[in-house]
């Protein structure tokens, strides 16, 4: 893909104007009792539709199978075979809750988020929920946001109270054995999915839960154990949920996705108030014991739905000149990223920012296909998969389990910018962190980009490219042979279709399950949770400090016969100029002001940074 086409063709292409943003959800009146009562009307036939769909995806799409197999000592084939044959002998259904039940019981076996079953209407376009939410600081756990409208009359929680029980149990326990219904990869992804599905959850991924109430007991701001006997109620969505796949290849944890958008919906102006807010970005200076230093969160990666490749570029585009420009607005001392809950999205617009943070050329993460008849239809008939064919079609003399592994984003793209931040970086994570976060957390290590903290053990360990089986379906629609079907009554199967590996000294390792280990853990503290993470910017400027300062500012003067670079140097001493990719000229350089004559023209001006003979920054100017 040609960097000028995609970054450039937004000119081409005019933008319609943003409609007004509408409301995602709306409350349902009743409970979720009230709610179930209505819901499920799938059909013998319907179900064994569903189910054939499942077993094409499990046995001839999904990448990470070998992998679940071995990890997790499960079969999820066969036991999809046994569901149908038990369809197949059944004149009268089930109760339509039992085979949902079991169908997400097969998906879930597998602990992958990206390859999941979608529950069809009405539970597709719902949400259950209780008007508050809990977060771990240490080992206590505390009620951080709560919608007092929607509360019980007599209700007094507040935001602060820790949380001791859960219907009786105490709540870390309960946290985890709700989360063991999820499809974490690891620990600790399943004890954040299953904390917060205590209290929201999306009805198109997970079933409802199995109480019609709770009963919450905690400690009040006064010291004084308290309860709360709470309904669980529901939300509609009354806005169309995003697409699955789409031409821009996608890692993204779609459940997470639907839980920020309804958080946002619960607690709409309960967010971070101390923050500037652009686009997917929150950041801000953040002052520190250790010095004062950048702080930018990124919320999500993806960049919206397109109906064309100009469309996609003119996001694209937006997305790395906020970023760039943000960076360079903050201070040079050190730089605090941090994707905690970051579902992912677009895998380009992770990869695509690691370029601005460091020297070293970025080479992105490659990805694999299972080998399967299948696929190689895929990839004989659909632009996007045609990289594969080759090692596919190679497969069947070789018997490999795996095509080659080919990246997902263009190395032409993602390095096309250079560094744009020369100061120490810091990389925070969470257990929420999940698909293409995972992705930019591994990218950040294996460029050796900074240090890495954690505020949980691990990332959330989603390595993939996800797709619908509905993007299947078209891909294939005209091809003979092709056994997708459409699915019933809104049902959606999603699975993952390519799985991604490491590069660097990681080289080769499979990025699912195993995801992204911090160097450095913080436990979030209460005073995180409540006051905007004190503590935590209080570690990350601890070992922003251990790292070493650089600055490499360029800046070019053109003439009638050369060109004058002026550089504004820390941590260096030596600078080499390149012109269009061409060696110029070389300097040695002290902290401060320096200058180099550059005879002739061009059109492209590259300072590399040296210290003892290592390539420690880059920068790039372009003349007049």
């Amino acid at each position: 893909m040609d960097v000028k086409a995609v970054l450039t063709a937004a000119a081409e292409d005019p933008q319609p104007e943003a409609a007004a943003p509408q409301p995602v959800w709306t409350v349902v009146p009743g409970t979720l009792a009230d709610f179930l009562a209505t819901a499920g009307t799938l059909t013998l036939d319907q179900r064994r539709l569903i189910v054939r769909q499942a077993l094409v995806v499990f046995e001839q799409n999904f990448a990470h199978l070998p992998l679940k197999v071995a990890m997790h000592g499960v079969n999820p084939v066969q036991r999809l075979r046994l569901l149908a044959a038990r369809l197949s002998r059944q004149e009268t259904p089930d109760p339509e809750w039992a085979f949902h039940f079991e169908l997400q019981s097969i998906f879930h076996s597998v602990r992958d988020l990206h390859t999941g079953y979608q529950l069809p209407k009405p539970f597709a376009d719902a949400a259950a929920f209780l008007p508050f939410r809990i977060e771990q600081a240490g080992d206590r756990y505390l009620v951080t946001q709560v919608n007092a409208g929607l509360l019980p009359v007599g209700g007094d929680l507040k935001v602060g109270v820790t949380v001791t029980h859960w219907n009786g149990t105490p709540i870390g326990r309960a946290a985890d054995v709700n989360g063991e219904r999820y499809a974490g990869g690891n620990l600790a992804a399943r004890h954040a999915r299953g904390l917060e599905s205590l209290t929201q959850r999306s009805l198109a991924g997970h079933l409802p839960p199995d109480e019609e109430w709770v009963v919450v007991s905690y400690v009040d701001l006064d010291g004084k154990p308290q309860e709360l006997r709470m309904p669980w109620l529901v939300l509609r969505r009354i806005t169309p949920a995003a697409p699955v796949g789409g031409d821009a290849p996608r890692g993204v944890d779609i459940e997470g996705e639907q839980l920020a958008s309804i958080r946002s919906f619960l607690f709409e102006g309960a967010g971070p108030s101390n923050y500037t807010a652009t686009g997917i970005f929150l950041w801000r200076p953040v002052e520190t014991a250790s010095g004062t230093f950048g702080h930018v969160r990124i919320t999500g990666f993806s960049l919206g739905e397109f109906t064309s490749q100009a469309q996609f570029a003119a996001a694209l585009q937006a997305h790395v000149e906020a970023f760039a420009r943000i960076i360079t607005s903050l201070p040079e001392d050190g730089l605090i990223i941090d994707i905690r809950s970051n579902p992912g999205g677009h895998i380009l617009a992770g990869e695509i920012l690691l370029q601005f943070l460091t020297h070293r050329r970025v080479q992105p993460e490659p990805a694999q296909m299972v080998s399967s008849p299948l696929n190689l239809l895929l990839a004989r008939h659909t632009p996007d998969y045609a990289r594969w064919r080759r090692s596919l079609e190679l497969s069947v003399e070789t018997g490999a389990v795996y095509s080659d592994a080919f990246p997902l984003s263009s190395e032409e793209i993602v390095n096309a910018f250079g560094q744009f931040y020369h100061g120490p970086v810091v990389l925070i994570t969470d257990a929420r962190c999940y698909s293409t976060s995972d992705i930019f957390a591994a990218g950040f290590a294996d460029h050796a980009i900074g240090t890495i903290i954690g505020v949980d053990d691990n990332t959330g360990a989603g390595g993939a490219n996800v797709v619908g089986q509905a993007d299947l379906l078209d891909d294939l629609r005209d091809v003979p042979g092709s056994p997708y079907e459409p699915l019933p009554a809104g049902a959606e199967i999603s699975v993952a279709i390519r799985r991604t590996l490491r590069v660097g000294d990681s080289a080769g390792t499979p990025l699912e399950d195993l995801g992204v280990v911090p160097s450095v853990r913080h436990r979030l503290t209460v005073a995180d949770v409540l006051e905007g993470n004190p503590d935590l910017m209080e570690t990350a400027g601890r070992e922003l400090a251990k790292l070493p300062k650089r600055r490499l500012r360029l800046g070019v003067v053109p003439g009638d016969d050369a060109l004058v670079a002026h550089f504004d140097t820390l941590g260096l001493d030596r600078v080499d100029v390149y012109v269009d990719g061409r060696p110029r000229g070389s300097v040695d350089v002290a902290p401060g002001a320096g200058s180099l004559t550059l005879p002739g023209t061009g059109e492209q001006v590259r300072a590399e940074g040296f210290l003892g003979g290592e390539l420690v920054a880059v920068a790039t100017a372009f003349p007049g």
